[in-house]
């Protein structure tokens, strides 16, 4: 069924029809036409442009298609261009010639809109609710930590050591950024384009801001032509899911290298592990792996719908249909990534062990050159200091810990005995003890300021 054929003398030619529908797409938004084009139905009604008897009969039979939609049971049909004229052939089967009022005033263009933003309204706060989970099992983990050590990189070089649950907690933030952007993006998002017609807004009168409220929308839009093409909003929460994305893909690469032999810092549950069709000892992190592969896809769809909206010259362009699809895919990508992760690393287990052994003493370099600031050097005579420790030890083929007391005053006066207790990577990380540092309190303190944030939140992972 088309909504568009009377100026016509013939059909679409086939190929093109398959190229212009949106249906196989759009249906996902079944719910959110329907509840729609219930408003709409009551707008007109109390804009006079319907009577009592009329509305009722389109209400009930949209009713009875929402039913269906709910069931599973609505059946689409070859002829159906879109999730519009689906369920506007369904409503005329229904009641009749009746159902051919339901249009009047509005446009396809106002309507997907409208059922768009309806359905990424009621989309984020699932999102948010799946990042609340993995922000959950990340402050089990770390809590599970104790206080463990590892080696902290930079450059994927050992730097310094840090509390195991430091660097748990470390992913935690990037999540709690992306709840922010999802939650700020909702704002944005309720913004009902529904009355603004093809493009100049409509003519009966349809009270906007009584269907903004009846819809959930917290604004109205303040201009037609802007209202019909605005896809801002996902433009933006493609950002949101590839940004998501990015920072789960980080975590996982940290996951696929920490698990590999060289390094065993953790172990991989059987559960969440694949192995080799040639390879009878492999136990790979494919899970992970996809994880960060996602992350890539996400990007594309994000690079992809930018440059389709950059060349748009007016308000309602077909370019638009192309909106949709990457949206529902990086919900339905984020949706199945995000819990299968959090059972994933949930089952693994920590080597705390493999960790502490990774730590050597040349990781207390830093400690050196804050052990002579302590006793007054400048900080850069005794970073300068630190170093020649460092190419001592190494040309001696000893850890910094092993040099003498005169190898190090022959360094620099300023080195005492006291200086080998710098050198212990436990009292290392217990002087890191400033706001967001690593030292145990810094840390316990990290932890229960996550937990005040997702106070409230569904806590069962």
């Amino acid at each position: 069924m088309t909504l568009w054929g009377g100026r016509f003398n013939g059909k679409l030619d086939q190929l093109a029809w398959e190229l212009n529908a949106s249906i196989s797409v759009d249906k996902s938004m079944a719910e959110e036409d329907v509840d729609g084009s219930l408003v709409w139905a009551e707008g007109l009604r109390l804009a006079g442009v319907i009577e009592q008897t009329e509305f009722e009969l389109i209400s009930n039979g949209l009713t009875s298609i929402k039913e269906e939609i709910n069931q599973g049971s609505f059946d689409y049909s070859a002829l159906d261009e879109d999730i519009h004229s689906a369920i506007e052939r369904r409503l005329t089967e229904l009641i009749g010639s009746s159902a051919r009022k339901l249009h009047t005033g509005r446009s396809r263009n106002d309507q997907v809109a409208t059922d768009f933003r309806l359905w990424m309204m009621r989309r984020i706060p699932r999102l948010i609710e799946e990042l609340n989970f993995f922000q959950h099992i990340l402050i089990i983990k770390a809590e599970e930590s104790g206080d463990s050590l590892m080696p902290g990189y930079t450059h994927l070089q050992r730097a310094q050591p840090i509390l195991t649950a430091h660097w748990w907690m470390s992913h935690f933030w990037p999540l709690e950024r992306d709840k922010e952007r999802l939650e700020s993006l909702s704002t944005r998002v309720s913004v009902l384009p529904l009355g603004s017609g093809a493009l100049a807004g409509n003519p009966v009168n349809v009270d906007r801001e009584y269907l903004a409220k009846k819809l959930g929308f917290s604004q109205t839009s303040q201009n037609s032509l802007d209202a019909v093409s605005d896809r801002d909003f996902a433009a933006e929460f493609l950002f949101c899911a590839t940004l998501i994305g990015t920072h789960i893909s980080k975590l996982a690469e940290q996951m696929v290298i920490f698990t590999s032999a060289e390094f065993g810092f953790f172990t991989l549950s059987d559960e969440f592990s694949t192995g080799s069709s040639l390879m009878p000892q492999k136990k790979n992190p494919d899970l992970f792996e996809l994880s960060r592969g996602k992350a890539g896809t996400l990007l594309g769809l994000l690079v992809g719908f930018l440059t389709t909206l950059k060349g748009l010259p007016s308000t309602y362009d077909k370019d638009l249909q192309e909106d949709k699809a990457p949206v529902f895919t990086a919900f339905s990508s984020l949706t199945l990534i995000l819990p299968v992760l959090v059972s994933a690393i949930k089952a693994i287990s920590q080597n705390k062990d493999r960790m502490a052994s990774a730590i050597d003493s040349f990781m207390m370099a830093t400690d050196l050159a804050d052990y002579l600031t302590e006793k007054g050097v400048p900080f850069r005579d005794a970073h300068e200091s630190a170093g020649k420790a460092v190419k001592i030890a190494s040309q001696k083929g000893l850890g910094l810990d092993q040099l003498s007391i005169e190898d190090y005053q022959f360094i620099n006066p300023n080195f005492f005995k006291d200086l080998f207790t710098w050198l212990d990577p436990r009292e290392s990380v217990n002087r890191k003890n400033s706001l967001g540092g690593t030292s145990p309190s810094s840390v316990k303190d990290q932890i229960a300021k996550a937990k005040s944030l997702i106070k409230g939140e569904k806590e069962n992972v």
